[in-house]
């Protein structure tokens, strides 16, 4: 039941419009499927109502004329029946009706697609993905087949109200009405079969009491509904004309902690989330000293859909003295910990502080070193807590923000040893390849001889444990990490060394072993270079052009050859990246590096040895063969892969 009167303008026609389509099949799922929560509604109605309250009190600081006389900003809930119709009205910003056909009509931007792709991937229908995905308001849907929405623009005139309806199938209808109040009522007119999917309830005031409580009880606005006394003379519950507030409408991160349950915090994070998990962790603080702030900071347990959308940073809200700022306060955490959901309340910043403003406030940037050390400090409880399911949490988080973290170590030079202490890593140590192995752990397990931190990039981990480069270090019994995530060439080029042990590459300039390497294995292998001279000269002739180098091996064990990159050079995993981005390449070539002691490397050596009876462009054709299966071992393509067909099958004639 609305409480504001409104009527139709004499001069103005409702006119209908066809749904986006991709409302269409949205609007299809909510009213057939989401069922698994169906109070989610209420929360969403509840929270769009309270933005539009913030809304309006943030652009009130520049034009304090959109008050139009009223300041006291309320959310009203109300229910009738008889009309079957539920209510949410709120005096906040309001819509005009191009507001209404572009917000209500149109959510190109809202996520829609990832949103109907989660939910056909995992297979179940949960009303609490609306949220995330921020089309909240076709929550209402769950309940309603009918919504109607009443609204006007603060600072327009009374004519240019709005009245937006919809059954929720193909089209909506737009109309002008006159609406003497600002703000918006959203009108759900519940379905004829509530009934019989035990929906009834709703149209209860303990029900609706009930969903309030739990899901927006830390509204900092006050959520009213009309107060319902028993009277003796009808002996009934009758509806009085007051109106009482129903929430505490204390904000939860102003409020102690030790007033505070865990499930106040999870439902709290819920609600700003839009999201149906417990968050992994949080922290909840008051800091005070130069710049006097409140911080309540979430950690999700799962990722949303736009994590790599390095341009959205709309996880923490910025609140100046309770007062709604903004919450897209990219200043309050580096861009790494985008993932970080919460709130930030200061007390030192002014009202009107704008977004330039925010990028040279010094109370900021302590805001920001503050929030940034306690996410991480969260971080590191987790990962070296002695408690296995706090393990198993971190274990958790880095599967799903691993890769966004490992950016920081490029962004965030003031916190990189610690964020290196975070890293993990998949290793040859384990079968298993989940990244599990921390730089910490890896050095505890370090020989003793041992120098370096040893790594190889690739494409992916079957390439990188499959890669000959690893040889030598499989048989001496040295762990090397698997870094398979395309943002680990990136992150390498900031993190050098680890605890006073430099990290270094196994496909990277020669295979130097220091004192893991014995005096008899570098004997044997400056024996073979000498006695490969001839053999490395002539290869070195006819791969003029693609190898840098052509050299004997101290790391290849089984395989005949494999490529690495000079010191200084672009390797090949890291060329191929920055192709695949668009990016040129520095021009270099990498070096062929070949065993002596495999058959195809001696039948080389009997070809050379053959001189003018070995048949014509044999030893180039086998050892162009083996340079391009080193490129395929190391996860490339040969230049020219028809060529390589064409060698490798004359090769296989002559065999025959």
């Amino acid at each position: 039941m609305s409480t504001d009167t409104t009527t139709p303008s004499p001069t103005t026609a409702s006119h209908t419009h066809a749904f986006q389509a991709e409302v269409k099949q949205l609007l299809h799922l909510v009213a057939h499927s989401l069922y698994s929560n169906r109070d989610i509604f209420l929360r969403e109605l509840v929270s769009n109502a309270s933005d539009a309250c913030d809304k309006l009190r943030y652009v009130a600081m520049d034009d304090e004329a959109v008050w139009e006389g009223v300041s006291t900003l309320h959310i009203r809930v109300d229910f009738d029946p008889t009309a079957r119709t539920i209510t949410v009205t709120d005096n906040g910003i309001g819509l005009s009706i191009e507001d209404a056909i572009d917000h209500l009509g149109t959510i190109a931007k809202s996520g829609t697609r990832e949103f109907m792709q989660q939910v056909g991937q995992e297979r179940k229908a949960d009303a609490n993905l609306i949220g995330q995905f921020g089309v909240g308001f076709y929550s209402g849907f769950i309940v309603a087949d009918r919504i109607t929405v009443e609204s006007r623009r603060a600072g327009l005139p009374g004519d240019q109200g709005v009245r937006w309806t919809s059954d929720g199938t193909g089209d909506f209808t737009v109309e002008h009405i006159h609406r003497e109040i600002r703000g918006t009522d959203v009108i759900l007119h519940l379905r004829e079969d509530i009934e019989e999917q035990q929906f009834s309830d709703l149209l209860s005031a303990w029900k609706l009491k009930g969903i309030i409580s739990r899901y927006s009880d830390h509204i900092s606005l006050p959520i009213e509904m009309r107060k319902r006394e028993w009277s003796d003379e009808k002996k009934e519950e009758v509806v009085t004309d007051t109106w009482e507030q129903v929430n505490k409408a204390a904000a939860l991160w102003a409020r102690p902690k030790s007033e505070i349950s865990d499930d106040q915090y999870i439902d709290f994070y819920k609600q700003i989330a839009h999201d149906s998990e417990a968050p992994l962790a949080w922290t909840h603080n008051r800091v005070e000293g130069r710049s006097e702030y409140a911080q309540l900071l979430y950690i999700p347990s799962k990722a949303p859909f736009d994590l790599w959308n390095r341009e959205h940073s709309a996880g923490v809200k910025l609140y100046v003295k309770r007062v709604f700022i903004l919450d897209d306060a990219t200043s309050l955490l580096p861009t790494y910990l985008r993932f970080v959901r919460g709130v930030v309340d200061s007390a030192d910043l002014p009202l009107n502080v704008s977004r330039e403003l925010l990028q040279e406030s010094r109370d900021i940037r302590a805001i920001r070193d503050g929030s940034t050390k306690r996410v991480l400090s969260m971080l590191e409880e987790m990962a070296g807590s002695d408690d296995a399911a706090q393990r198993e949490k971190y274990g958790t988080f880095w599967q799903e923000f691993g890769q966004v973290m490992k950016e920081g170590v490029g962004e965030d030079f003031a916190n990189r040893e610690r964020l290196a202490k975070l890293l993990r890593f998949a290793s040859t140590a384990n079968e298993s390849d989940a990244q599990t192995v921390s730089l910490s752990d890896y050095v505890a397990r370090m020989k003793p001889e041992q120098t370096a931190i040893y790594y190889i990039t690739a494409d992916a981990l079957r390439a990188a444990r499959s890669s000959p480069q690893l040889e030598v270090f499989k048989r001496k019994g040295v762990e090397v990490l698997l870094l398979t995530d395309r943002v680990d060439e990136w992150m390498l080029g900031s993190l050098h060394e680890f605890d006073g042990k430099p990290l270094k590459s196994v496909a990277r300039g020669g295979a130097d072993l220091g004192a893991l390497q014995d005096a008899e294995e570098k004997k044997l292998a400056e024996e073979a270079a000498e006695s490969y001279k001839d053999l490395l000269g002539r290869m070195k002739t006819a791969l003029e052009g693609v190898a840098k180098d052509v050299r004997i091996s101290t790391r290849l064990v089984e395989s005949p050859a494999c490529l690495v990159a000079d010191e200084g050079d672009v390797s090949g995993h890291l060329a191929r990246l920055l192709r695949q981005a668009g990016q040129d390449v520095p021009k270099s070539h990498p070096i062929l590096e070949i065993n002596p002691g495999h058959a195809l490397v001696q039948r080389l050596q009997v070809e050379l040895d053959r001189g003018d009876a070995a048949p014509p462009g044999a030893f180039t054709d086998l050892a162009h063969i083996l340079f391009d299966q080193a490129v395929l071992a190391e996860g490339g393509m040969p230049d020219d892969p028809a060529a390589y067909v064409q060698r490798v099958n004359q090769w296989l004639l002559r065999a025959g």
